[in-house]
């Protein structure tokens, strides 16, 4: 008797050609149900349908299809277990040799706007997940396939071992199932936990990921790395296209991703952002994209050789002539003019990406500890500087105070304890990562040196003690933004109050571990 092989895939992608060989080359009936069957049988191919073949309609607008004993004891008998063979002989059940099943595409129809709830809810999968899972519990028995990838190797297998794939191949096929119906099942989870006006995070978790390509090593040499994409629609970085250049690496996208995060701030004028290990050394606004790069590179040009560029428009002629003058890893932004794509073309290993939406970013962090990991929702809460508290007796100007916004903006994304000095919308001196905050603002202030002299200075966290105000006065800085809520809040004020500075309190704390 003839293999028998059982069809039933949303994607359709290689579906003819896989079905042809193995009806063809390798002799295997095709059992298969609902718009499966219907493009086997006007691609001209022999197909029983699953409701002749179980003897039961599909039912409830095909809800029910493939949910029948005549389907799943195909699947789950055990050929070499004498009980299993006779139940089948017993029904007249064919043990089913091949599963090809991809699911309803659930992710894709939430990623389109305005898709409702119940829309949302009718393509939640049943029959599919329960024959990928059971294909997969007994793959000692046969094979199961859940991607058109996987249809040319399988191929190729019965063609190298006299038309039986091997128990390695089905065993790596089935850990496959597997993941899928574990990672289509995560998403439901999150969209309907997304359904709730709750801003608690779930009791349980599931992180899954799709590899999307092993990188050359992690943040070493000696560390193993790969890239990882969540879900099936390809979304933020992984919809990127790649212009030019060598290929990314851990650190790249580690690096690119604060970039992203910091330029996804500026959204009213031509804004630029090069990073160094996570860390800006140089942010800017400027009238045009050419002059707020310039404005950033001039901020810290030792530190920007080597540095991860992002930018919030379209990459013009004239920017792309000044991004090819100095050494640097990658420069992304939402669109690049031809012009700018033949200049940029004579730095080949540059790597310039396109990501037309810098905004959209992950809605959650994660962080391995040992036993476990740390999630926390991401820092995305939207100020307004018109609720902002100005505390000292000297009150800011107009310009000021959008220099104060500009600056904690920034400051937001620099690596605790941060400061950041800044003037004329452009940064002049970044303190990151240091143990105490008085060390990260005196190296703001050195970095700025004369510079520093009437502008701006912001602090992800509070002052809690007067030092670090008579050290910024004592540089010529004028204003500084900061959270407040120390206990010892009195005593920054009176400073300020003491010294003819500014002082602007948001209410907010941005540590960034």
């Amino acid at each position: 008797m003839a293999r028998l092989a059982l069809l039933s895939v949303s994607n359709k992608t290689g579906l003819i050609d896989l079905a042809r060989k193995l009806v063809e080359e390798f002799e295997f009936d095709l059992i298969s149900s609902g718009g499966t069957a219907q493009a086997l049988k006007d691609a001209g191919l022999p197909v029983t349908k699953v409701s002749d073949y179980t003897g039961f309609p599909e039912i409830l607008g095909g809800r029910v299809k493939t949910l029948h004993p005549r389907i799943h004891g195909g699947i789950l008998a055990r050929r070499d277990v004498p009980q299993d063979v006779t139940d089948l002989e017993h029904h007249q059940i064919r043990p089913i040799d091949l599963v090809v099943v991809n699911l309803y595409p659930f992710e894709q129809t939430i990623a389109k706007s305005g898709v409702t709830l119940a829309e949302a809810i009718e393509q939640i999968d049943i029959g599919g997940p329960a024959m990928l899972r059971a294909s997969a519990k007994n793959y000692a028995h046969l094979t199961v396939l859940c991607n058109p990838s996987q249809y040319d190797a399988y191929l190729e297998e019965l063609r190298q071992r006299g038309g039986e794939a091997s128990l390695e191949f089905r065993q790596a096929a089935a850990l496959q199932a597997f993941s899928h119906t574990a990672s289509y099942d995560q998403a439901i989870a999150t969209y309907l936990s997304n359904q709730e006006a709750t801003t608690d995070l779930p009791q349980k978790l599931t992180l899954s990921g799709q590899q999307l390509q092993t990188l050359r090593y992690g943040e070493n040499p000696h560390q193993p790395a790969a890239w990882y994409q969540t879900g099936t629609v390809q979304s933020g970085w992984a919809a990127a296209t790649k212009l030019q250049g060598k290929e990314l690496s851990y650190n790249n996208l580690v690096d690119l991703e604060a970039a992203r995060r910091i330029i996804a701030e500026f959204n009213d004028s031509p804004a630029a952002t090069i990073i160094k290990h996570t860390n800006p050394c140089g942010t800017a606004l400027g009238n045009t994209l050419s002059e707020a790069y310039e404005k950033a590179f001039n901020a810290d040009s030792v530190s920007a050789f080597g540095g991860i560029v992002a930018l919030n428009r379209p990459i013009d002629a004239s920017t792309a002539t000044a991004l090819t003058k100095v050494f640097l890893e990658c420069v992304v932004a939402p669109g690049c003019e031809p012009e700018a794509q033949e200049i940029l073309s004579a730095k080949s290993n540059l790597r310039v990406l396109l990501l037309p939406d810098l905004a959209s970013g992950a809605s959650q962090t994660v962080k391995a500890i040992a036993g476990g990991f740390l999630v926390q929702a991401s820092d995305e809460v939207i100020e307004d500087s018109n609720q902002w508290q100005v505390v000292s007796e000297k009150q800011p100007t107009p310009d000021q105070l959008a220099e104060l916004a500009f600056a904690w903006k920034v400051c937001k994304h620099v690596k605790s304890n941060a400061i950041v000095v800044s003037g004329d919308r452009t940064t002049l001196g970044v303190g990151a990562g240091q143990m105490n905050r008085v060390g990260s603002v005196k190296i703001a202030l050195e970095q700025a040196g004369e510079e520093a002299k009437g502008t701006i200075l912001a602090s992800d966290g509070f002052f809690p003690f007067d030092d670090s105000v008579r050290t910024a006065a004592a540089a010529g800085i004028a204003a500084i933004v900061q959270p407040g809520g120390s206990l010892r809040d009195q005593d920054s004020i009176k400073a300020a109050n003491e010294l003819g500075l500014v002082m602007v309190f948001t209410g907010i704390r941005h540590f960034m571990h």
